[in-house]
């Protein structure tokens, strides 16, 4: 029985071993589409994605020499998309909306960015605590206030990303919880809802992803 609201989103299972975080190597079901001899439109569709971030990352990352380095970035992109899209499907756990997860993903990413720069490019580090064209009074303040949100960027990365899937998780569960009790003309308002809902959600999952790979790669260009 569901105790509070937010236990749907417990790590548990039926049995002792709790295998609700093998939800995540489900994306290698997709896998085996990409060396199919025929592409099929939906692997000819995700290709095309591939290439559109490539080429992005490409111009916000400024290296043309390094090939293959917008590879972590694309994969970050793509590992993520399949969690959020599987946590919508029934009776699957969400690993996105656990900071167990997206902690792990923001955190090891950003330190070594931080351990990059300050070892490679120090005086460039410290160039980026105090912007262009501030007053001499404010430089100690700007220097605090920029350290404090560039240790904050593996936090804000993280919670970004499990609140919004938490967020629209409870809504559908929240409408869900009304059905039972609900008359012919109310049940069908709430499934119009909870349609709208997961089309949302959807969008969600696919905006959460990129925002995610998009805002670790604008911290790797500012270290570089």
């Amino acid at each position: 029985m569901m105790t509070n609201l937010f236990s749907t989103f417990d790590p548990s299972t039926s049995t002792n071993l709790s295998l609700n975080w093998l939800s995540i190597t489900l994306s290698m079901m997709f896998l085996p589409m990409m060396y199919w001899l025929i592409p099929s439109r939906m692997n000819l569709l995700w290709i095309k994605i591939l290439s559109y971030l490539n080429k992005e990352f490409k111009i916000l990352l400024n290296i043309n020499k390094m090939k293959g380095s917008t590879l972590i970035f694309i994969s970050l992109f793509s590992f993520i998309l399949f969690n959020n899209f599987l946590s919508l499907f029934p009776y699957i756990f969400s690993s996105t909306s656990h900071m167990v997860l997206t902690l792990s993903l923001a955190l090891p990413m950003w330190l070594s960015f931080m351990i990059y720069g300050w070892m490679n490019n120090t005086m460039k580090m410290f160039a980026h605590l105090i912007p262009i064209g501030t007053p001499p009074v404010l430089m100690p303040f700007m220097v605090c206030i920029e350290t404090i949100s560039n240790i904050i960027r593996p936090g804000t990365l993280a919670i970004r990303l499990s609140a919004n899937m938490i967020a629209g998780h409870l809504l559908i569960t929240l409408l869900s919880n009304v059905e039972t009790k609900a008359s012919l003309l109310m049940l069908n308002i709430l499934i119009i809802t909870q349609l709208i809902l997961l089309t949302l959600e959807s969008a969600v999952a696919i905006i959460q992803s990129y925002v995610f790979s998009i805002l670790s790669t604008l911290y790797s260009s500012e270290v570089n």
